[in-house]
């Protein structure tokens, strides 16, 4: 997490990833729920592509330690929440309002490291797609006080 804030110092590009980087896990998993899963998933309506890609991740996070892999889950569950609220009263699809968050978000991403004069970590380490998030939460933790490695 050391090496990604390397690349995090100016005020402006922080910023841009304290709104992008929950925009971006929010319509990801937005984009991964609304793929159709096969017939045989379908009577459970949580065993979705969105939900095995945050199991998948929580093997990442495992590796940073305990208080990352909770963080990691009540994120993903409000993420859930939300999309399910989403799919419930909007008038969009879930799909295209998740893409056109999404685009948005990454443009915010590029704009702050235009600012900040660096690459995006993950050009040098695909990894530090999942470090983003864990550096963030790594914030709220010290705030809150919760000890972490």
């Amino acid at each position: 997490m050391n090496e990604y804030g390397e690349s995090h110092q100016n005020p402006v590009n922080k910023g841009l990833h304290w709104v992008c980087v929950p925009a971006i896990v929010l319509s990801l998993l937005a984009l991964l729920w609304a793929i159709p899963v096969p017939a045989v998933f379908e009577q459970w309506p949580l065993v979705n592509w969105a939900t095995l890609m945050v199991l998948a991740t929580l093997i990442f996070y495992v590796r940073l330690g305990l208080p990352f892999v909770v963080g990691m889950l009540a994120l993903a569950a409000l993420c859930f929440w939300l999309i399910i609220l989403y799919e419930n009263h909007a008038p969009w699809p879930l799909w295209l309002a998740a893409l056109v968050v999404f685009v948005v978000a990454w443009i915010g991403q590029f704009i702050g490291h235009h600012v900040e004069g660096k690459k995006p970590s993950f050009f040098k380490d695909l990894q530090f797609l999942l470090v983003g998030p864990a550096w963030l939460m790594g914030f709220v933790f010290r705030r809150l006080g919760i000890a972490f490695k």
